[in-house]
């Protein structure tokens, strides 16, 4: 499923982030295996990494893909360590709901019914707020009327308060890639894809039983792309609307 890109940026890239700063011993991503599928799961702490939301750049262009996004972020003395699809899109890749960026509402929240998994109630945001990190019901998150960082909407939520949603079924036959977020009890960020086609219930449970996240949401299905260089993935098949990157300093730029 992985393709790599052989040309000198990426081959900076991939030098570079041999040389980056350490991260937490906790922090990064791992293979694990849960009821027969296979997945990669990332792990950070809000609070000493910098996660954050990325849209367009700065001449108001989606960035679409890894590649350009990455490519901004080096210009500016920023290394990716890590990298995902952030949630569903509109045609022209901007957010089908609340998206915030660097504490700017670029997307209201999205409240309608409708056909597909993002509509399918309860939905859910993923946010970051002052090095904390949380996944709350849509209308519960609007009701606190806090400020935040970042922010992206999406669904169905795949864990609530240690509840499965109800509509995941243990023998669905849907078998899809899957990605998603879930905040464990510490605090800690957990982003998971699959490496094989599963169920939404698989993926829950993974986030619930085995990760002891209370709260998780769904990001994306067959579109679900990664970075983790680690592992040797830097996925490009798909365009992607919001991505979720996680960044170190660089001393320099490559301006």
């Amino acid at each position: 499923m992985t393709r790599f890109l052989f040309f000198p940026s990426l081959l900076v890239l991939w030098s570079l982030w041999l040389f980056a700063p350490a991260q937490a011993a906790e922090d990064g991503c791992r293979r694990l295996e849960h009821k027969a599928g296979r997945y990669i799961v990332c792990t950070f702490d809000p609070g000493r990494a910098s996660i954050a939301l990325f849209n367009r750049g700065t001449d108001g262009k989606p960035y679409g893909r890894f590649d350009p996004l990455f490519q901004a972020l080096l210009s500016r003395g920023e290394l990716p360590v890590f990298a995902m699809n952030g949630g569903m899109y509109e045609e022209d890749l901007s957010p089908v709901g609340l998206y915030v960026e660097k504490g700017m509402e670029q997307k209201a929240a999205n409240l309608r019914g409708g056909y597909g998994n993002f509509h399918l109630k309860p939905n859910g945001v993923f946010w970051l707020s002052a090095g904390k990190a949380g996944v709350t019901e849509t209308r519960a998150f609007l009701k606190r009327r806090k400020p935040v960082d970042y922010a992206t909407q999406s669904g169905p939520l795949l864990v609530w308060r240690n509840r499965l949603h109800p509509a995941l079924l243990p023998d669905s036959d849907s078998f899809k890639i899957r990605n998603g977020v879930g905040i464990d009890g510490q605090g800690r960020v957990h982003f998971v894809i699959s490496e094989d086609a599963v169920r939404f219930h698989d993926l829950a449970t993974l986030f619930r039983d085995i990760l002891k996240c209370p709260d998780a949401l769904f990001l994306d299905g067959s579109i679900s792309s990664l970075y983790a260089p680690e592992l040797g993935r830097f996925d490009r098949f798909f365009p992607m609307g919001p991505i979720i990157a996680v960044t170190v300093r660089w001393p320099f730029s490559f301006r």
